[in-house]
């Protein structure tokens, strides 16, 4: 048995053990029950549990949970698209998160699965300074994808903290000429 301090109290019937924890005016806890012979301890279970369960909120809230974000393509893509989720990919990364890449191949676009690799890989090419590939692409019915997250270099570098309302400032507008109206009499010299 355990007092309330933490020091041994030695082996007691377990009559003597409550009858010690009443008289302290906590509670008797059996902490090992499959221990030869079980191990008790004195104290406030009510307290303990109220410290076990913030404990665990406050893990709770140190933790960090990373999101999979999936962008889409096609085989026949066109540049900007491309470069539009590429962008999104970048940011995606630079948040944190992983982002799920996938090609859709429709009809007879399937027979062309090394025209979806060659995107992946490019993706891959555009986003290696920041990113690592965590799933090598593979085909699953007529899509084929791979899983990328932040390089562990990415992760040391600290985030920019973002614009109190998400976005950039925007400058202010310059001053609007006063309108001329049509009808006026040009000026004299």
């Amino acid at each position: 048995m355990i007092g309330s301090n933490g020091e041994q109290l030695g082996i007691l019937p377990t009559d003597v053990a409550l009858s010690t924890a009443q008289k302290a005016g906590l509670d008797l806890v059996e902490i090992s029950p499959t221990a030869q012979p079980p191990v008790c301890k004195i104290m406030n279970y009510g307290k303990f549990k109220y410290d076990e369960k913030k404990r665990a909120a406050q893990a709770r809230k140190k933790q960090v949970v990373v999101q999979v974000k999936e962008v889409k393509l096609r085989p026949k893509t066109n540049e900007h698209d491309y470069d539009f989720k590429l962008k999104a990919i970048r940011r995606f990364i630079e948040e944190g998160n992983k982002s799920k890449v996938t090609i859709m191949f429709r009809g007879r676009e399937i027979v062309h699965k090394d025209i979806g690799q060659k995107i992946l890989m490019r993706v891959v090419e555009h986003v290696r300074d920041i990113a690592v590939i965590e799933q090598v692409p593979r085909m699953e019915g007529r899509q084929m994808f791979m899983v990328i997250a932040p390089s562990p270099k990415m992760k040391a570098r600290p985030a920019a903290p973002p614009s109190p309302a998400g976005r950039p400032p925007v400058p202010p507008r310059p001053p609007a000429a006063a309108p001329v109206s049509p009808l006026a009499a040009p000026a004299k010299s």
